[in-house]
C-alpha cells in the first residue's frame, strides 16, 4: 500500500510541482488549500490548485481557517507594531497555520506524512539521534529561518519534495513539462494578507489606534525634528526621516513610552548581544547551560558565530562580531557548523 502525504498547496509553482514529484516517488497525494483571509486574490490560488489536482487525479481540501488565521498572524502583527516590534507573519503563519493545521487535518485523514514547497531539508541525524532541519544547498533558496518553530516531534512526519532544487527556473522546467498552467504563474509577495506590500497603509487602516507622533531623538538626547508614528519606522532604516544632520541618521530604537524615534550614526546600529524568548529547540529538549552555534537575526542575514546562554526563561546570544540593526520581534535562529537547525526564538 502507498504511503499517503497531505500537500500544501499554495497554487503556486513550488506546491504544485511539489505533488509531481511525491506521485514520482510513489506516495498517495491528497492536497490541501487552507483560505486564510478575505482579499482579492486567494479564490484564484484556489482555482489554480485546483485545476493543478484535477490535471494530477489527486484529492483535492479546502480548509477554511480565515478566523485562526485573523487571530494567531494578522492580529499578531498588528500587535507587534502597536508595541514598537517588527515582527516576521510567515515564522507565526507557519508555527501556528500551515503544520499546525495541516499536521491535524493529515492524522484525520489518515495521512503519515504533511508535505510543502519550501525549500529545506529534512533528514535523520545520527549525531542527535533523531529527525533535524537542515538548510537545502543554495543558500539563497533556504528556507529554514521561517521553519524552525515547527515541533520537533513532528520533524519525522514532514516532507519537503524540493529539498535537492536550488532554482525556480528547475521547478518551473518541471511544471512545463507536465503541462501545468501555473509554470509561469509569478512569485507570491512577501506578506500573503497585503497584496500591494504596503504594510503602512495596512496598519493605518487596521491598527484601532490614534497614530501619534512624537520626537525623533539622537542617542544623546537632542531632539532633531518629530515623526510620524512608531508604526512607520524600524531598526536600521535611513530612509524617510525628515531630518538633517552632519553625517548620515539611522533609526537605532523605538521607545514605545516616550512614543520616540532614537537615531544614531551607522556605527550605533551594531551590537554584539541580544536577548530572545519563545525558544523552540529542534534538536534538544531544553538548553542546560551554554552552546556555541551560528546565529541570524534577518533571513537575509549571514549566520555569525555567536554563544548561546540560558537565563531563566530567555537567553542570551553573545556573537563573535558585531551584528547590524538587530530588531525587536523579529526572529534569531540557531545552526550547527553542518546547517542543521539548532532551534529559535523572538528577539526582545
Amino acid at each position: 500500500m502507498r504511503k499517503k502525504v497531505l500537500l500544501g498547496m499554495s497554487g503556486g509553482v513550488d506546491s504544485s510541482v511539489s505533488a509531481i514529484l511525491l506521485q514520482q516517488q510513489g506516495y498517495e497525494v491528497i492536497g490541501c488549500t487552507i483560505e486564510l483571509w478575505e482579499k482579492n486574490g486567494e479564490n484564484k490560488s484556489i482555482d489554480d490548485a485546483k485545476k493543478v489536482c484535477e490535471k494530477l487525479n489527486i484529492t483535492h481540501y479546502v480548509l477554511n481557517y480565515k478566523k485562526e488565521f485573523k487571530c494567531n498572524v494578522i492580529d499578531n502583527f498588528i500587535n507587534e507594531y502597536k508595541n514598537a516590534r517588527t515582527p516576521n507573519p510567515c515564522v507565526e503563519c507557519n508555527k501556528n497555520i500551515k503544520f499546525g493545521i495541516l499536521l491535524q487535518k493529515a492524522k484525520e485523514l489518515e495521512c503519515e506524512y504533511v508535505a510543502t514547497g519550501h525549500y529545506a531539508r529534512i533528514e535523520y541525524s545520527e549525531e542527535y539521534n533523531r529527525y533535524v532541519l537542515k538548510k537545502c544547498e543554495e543558500e539563497k533558496k533556504d528556507q529554514t529561518y521561517f521553519l524552525y518553530s515547527i515541533p520537533k516531534e513532528e520533524l519525522k512526519h514532514i516532507l519537503f519534495p524540493l529539498q535537492n532544487y536550488s532554482s525556480k527556473q528547475d521547478t518551473r522546467k518541471i511544471a512545463r513539462e507536465n503541462g501545468l498552467q501555473v509554470s509561469e504563474k509569478k512569485d507570491s509577495q512577501e506578506i500573503c494578507f497585503i497584496p500591494d506590500n504596503d504594510y503602512k497603509k495596512f496598519l493605518k487602516e487596521n491598527i484601532n489606534q490614534k497614530i501619534e507622533e512624537g520626537n525623533i531623538v539622537l542617542k544623546t538626547g537632542e531632539i532633531l525634528g518629530k515623526h510620524q508614528g512608531l508604526i512607520n519606522y524600524t531598526i536600521g532604516q535611513r530612509k524617510g526621516l525628515g531630518i538633517s544632520y552632519k553625517e548620515p541618521l539611522y533609526v537605532v530604537g523605538l521607545n514605545k513610552e516616550k512614543n520616540e524615534v532614537i537615531v544614531g550614526t551607522e556605527k550605533n546600529l551594531y551590537s554584539k548581544k541580544l536577548y530572545a524568548t519563545n525558544i523552540n529547540w529542534l534538536v534538544f529538549d531544553s538548553l542546560n547551560s551554554q552552546i556555541e552555534c551560528y546565529a541570524k537575526v534577518r533571513y537575509r542575514a549571514k549566520e555569525a558565530k555567536a554563544m548561546i546562554i540560558k537565563e531563566n526563561e530567555k537567553i542570551k546570544v553573545e556573537f563573535e562580531e558585531p551584528q547590524r540593526a538587530i530588531t525587536p520581534g523579529q526572529s534569531v535562529v540557531f545552526y550547527d557548523k553542518n546547517g542543521i537547525v539548532l532551534g529559535g526564538g523572538i528577539i526582545k
